[in-house]
């Protein structure tokens, strides 16, 4: 009936199934050798290559290996010549006792692929042992009422060989009263028997000296002697005799020494000495000798040393009981050994491969047999591993058993195993041996790199330095060794006119950036690259990251004053009429910053002026604005100072000059309107859009308005000549002053000649039409009225 226990060692005991790669079914083919004992060491036992019909080559590559039943390595393999030596000499004897014939077990392994052929050698017995008695001398009392024919067994000689070179025959010396015949026991072994020919007489001799000789049938034949010495005795009419002819009884092995096997008994009809008995052991071998011994008064047995059912299952022996009178009787007594479960598995590992490449499929990791001396449930053995391992056992050939990985393994997911081995019997109780072995997962570059991010941004204020490191990109490869080492590189980019190799440079080994070159905010804010990261596995893997570099702004230019334009040889002049109201706007300063963000905020500031109060700025829109009334009082001409500032840190500025002339009765339809400049403002933001055309365009026309005023400086000159005046081209004064946006963008430009007349002692101011065309119509706006009176006073029509 099966125990729980023995269920579950079953569950894990592994089905055994036949390889498909193997050349031959195991078991299938089992080579014979038979070789002397005692052969010298390295002698030849055969040509295992020519016998399984491989080559030597063949031999090598499939890595043939002898496995021998446990540790002790009886043979060995010269690889270079396919022959079977033996690796030391064999005692039969002590390998096999008295077992006839002696058949030594062995495997031949071929590993690849796995394949298992059965040998057996049988060992041959050589005479090297001669017949031995264990006593020198056999003391034999016979009556001398003794009546010819009468047989008296003699003790045994020991010969350790087998077959014929064990014991064959006895011999007596030549005498005139006994010969002797050679007998066989049921054993098979032959023990001595004198037969009486002739009738003793004590009166004429005493006894009698005999010389008994042991032969065996080996080449050469040897012999062991002993004497025997018979004594004839008075008559004593009844012999000895045992309650039973045989006994049998079974013992345990390893029972204590000097436990009770048997008590044998025997009884005499005589009376006195003659009814006094002794017991002895009668044609007891050596292994009777050393393991019982009998008390010669009582008949009991006991065990003299430990009895081992592994070195011997069974004990024969004679029992002799002897009277006083010199009379004998026997008996035999067979002792059985018990098997007890006393002696553990035993594991022997033939082939351990303790590195496995990853992605590998099932994979051979270690072959190893296991053994157990014990007999019965005792010996019966099964074979495990734990449970959630991806490795499979597979039971080989005769308790042979093969590991192999379940599938592939990924080193990633667990680089070591630690395998242990459970080798348990099904005695009583149940032993076990555990062997562990550790598996390492051999790398694989199956895993290319990986970026710590899909994208990098990484930040550089412009103006840097050379090879500044602007940042690392990093990424990591879950293999290891030169599978796991990590290259940088730059891949190419797509854009042609980004030239990125003399822009950005990169580490290989640790993939820290660089910028090879100061960056200029206003020139690129932006550009993108992608980075690659390969590994030295084979074959490389690489992958990819986009990095992203955004340019930061410093505060690196000027505020550049587009209006009033700063000429030396003719400064700007604005014109304010005396009657002009507070907050009247005189003129815009428009002003850029090529900066972005803070840097480009601009502020504007009055830093001097002529009459200080009369006219302020607006600190966000560069208006300048009378402040108050204008008076009689107040000078004709002011030169006003101001300073356009940004916003940066450190903050950058520029100043400009601004000349306002204060002229009467400037008319007032050419000033602006409170509702046109309401409108105007509107319409400021969406004049930036032209400033570049503005500004191109002012450029261009700058050289015309030069040429132009020389031309009517010459004319006026000329005709000044001739009518003592200044003559002024018809048409009427335009009647748009200069109009700026709240964005600093200059709507239009002009340009005016300032002309006095001679001989009148007073002023008078003539203006020319603007020499620089109106680009933007919309949102401009006037004084008509005012400008209407101040060109009528003037004089012009």
């Amino acid at each position: 009936m099966e125990t729980p226990l023995h269920k579950a060692l079953l569950k894990r005991q592994v089905t055994a199934i036949v390889f498909l790669f193997l050349l031959w079914e195991a078991g299938s083919v089992t080579i014979k050798y038979s070789v002397l004992e005692e052969t010298d060491r390295g002698s030849l036992v055969g040509n295992l290559a020519k016998d399984l019909g491989l080559g030597l080559r063949d031999l090598v590559t499939r890595g043939a290996q002898i496995l021998n039943k446990g540790n002790k390595q009886l043979l060995q393999l010269e690889q270079k010549s396919g022959k079977l030596v033996l690796k030391e000499k064999l005692d039969r004897e002590e390998l096999c006792g008295s077992m006839d014939p002696c058949i030594l077990q062995f495997q031949v392994l071929l590993k690849s692929p796995v394949q298992f052929i059965q040998g057996e050698i049988q060992l041959q017995d050589v005479n090297d042992h001669a017949p031995e008695f264990m006593e020198d001398e056999i003391l034999l009392k016979i009556l001398e009422s003794s009546h010819p024919g009468a047989k008296f067994p003699l003790k045994i000689a020991q010969d350790l060989d087998v077959g014929s070179n064990t014991v064959q025959n006895y011999t007596i010396s030549t005498n005139s009263h006994f010969h002797l015949l050679t007998r066989n026991h049921s054993d098979g072994r032959k023990y001595p028997e004198l037969v009486l020919d002739n009738a003793l007489d004590r009166e004429e001799q005493a006894e009698v000296r005999l010389t008994l000789t042991a032969l065996d049938s080996g080449s050469p034949p040897k012999t062991g002697t002993t004497q025997v010495l018979v004594m004839v005795l008075d008559i004593n009419d009844n012999a000895p005799e045992f309650a039973q002819g045989l006994y049998e009884v079974q013992v345990q092995e390893n029972s204590p020494v000097g436990s009770l096997v048997l008590t044998v008994s025997a009884r005499d009809l005589d009376a006195g000495t003659n009814a006094e008995m002794t017991y002895s052991l009668f044609q007891a071998s050596k292994q009777v000798l050393r393991a019982f011994e009998i008390n010669t008064d009582t008949g009991e047995i006991r065990i003299r040393k430990l009895l081992d059912f592994e070195e011997i299952q069974s004990y024969r022996m004679e029992i002799e009981a002897s009277d006083g009178g010199g009379l004998s009787g026997k008996c035999t007594v067979v002792i059985d050994v018990m098997d007890v479960n006393d002696n553990a598995p035993e594991l022997s590992m033939s082939l351990l491969i303790s590195d496995i490449p990853e992605n590998a499929p099932e994979t051979v990791v270690a072959i190893f047999g296991i053994s157990d001396p014990d007999s019965g449930e005792n010996g019966e053995m099964v074979c495990s591993i734990q449970d959630r391992l991806p490795f499979l056992l597979k039971p080989t050939e005769e308790n042979f058993y093969t590991l192999v990985t379940e599938g592939a393994l990924d080193r990633e997911s667990r680089a070591e195993y630690n395998i242990t081995i459970t080798v348990t019997d099904l005695g009583t109780p149940r032993l076990t041996t555990q062997h562990t072995i550790t598996v390492r997962v051999s790398d694989v570059n199956d895993n290319a790199p990986a970026f710590t991010q899909t994208s990098y941004t990484l930040f550089v204020q412009e103006n840097n330095s050379p090879a500044l490191h602007i940042g690392t990109i990093s990424a990591t490869d879950s293999d290891s060794g030169s599978n796991a080492h990590i290259t940088y590189s730059l891949l190419p980019t797509h854009d042609p006119q980004l030239a990125l190799s003399s822009l950005i440079s990169i580490n290989a080994d640790n993939g820290q950036l660089f910028a090879l070159r100061a960056l200029d905010y206003e020139a690129l804010q932006t550009f993108e690259f992608r980075v690659g990261a390969t590994d030295q596995g084979s074959p490389a893997l690489s992958s990819q990251a986009l990095v992203r570099v955004l340019v930061l702004d410093a505060n690196d230019n000027a505020p550049f004053v587009l209006y009033p334009l700063q000429n030396a040889s003719a400064p700007c002049t604005e014109l304010l009429p005396r009657a002009a109201e507070p907050g009247y706007l005189v003129t815009k300063v428009v002003a850029v910053d090529s900066d972005s963000g803070q840097n480009a905020w601009l502020s504007f500031q009055m830093l001097k002026a002529t009459e200080p109060g009369l006219f302020t700025v607006w600190a966000h829109n560069g208006e300048v604005r009378t402040s108050r009334l204008l008076s009689e009082r107040d000078a004709p001409k002011h030169r006003l100072l101001l300073l356009v500032k940004d916003n940066g840190d450190p903050p950058r500025s520029a100043t400009v000059t601004l000349h306002v002339l204060v002229v009467d009765g400037f008319s007032q339809p050419y000033l602006p309107l409170p509702e046109v400049v309401r409108e105007s403002s509107q319409e400021e933001d969406a004049l930036t859009l032209y400033l570049v055309i503005a500004l191109a365009s002012v450029s261009s026309l700058f050289l015309l308005s030069v040429l132009l005023f020389v031309a009517v400086r010459l004319c006026r000159r000329a005709r000044a000549s001739s009518l003592g005046g200044c003559s002024v081209p018809e048409g009427p004064f335009p009647g748009h002053l200069v109009d700026v946006s709240g964005a600093g963008t200059l709507s239009q430009s002009y340009q005016y000649e300032v002309c006095l007349t001679g001989g009148t002692g007073t002023n008078e101011f003539k203006f020319l039409k603007p020499v620089l065309p109106n680009f933007l119509n919309e949102g401009v706006y006037s004084n008509g009225e005012e400008n209407s009176n101040f060109r009528d006073h003037l004089g012009f029509s």
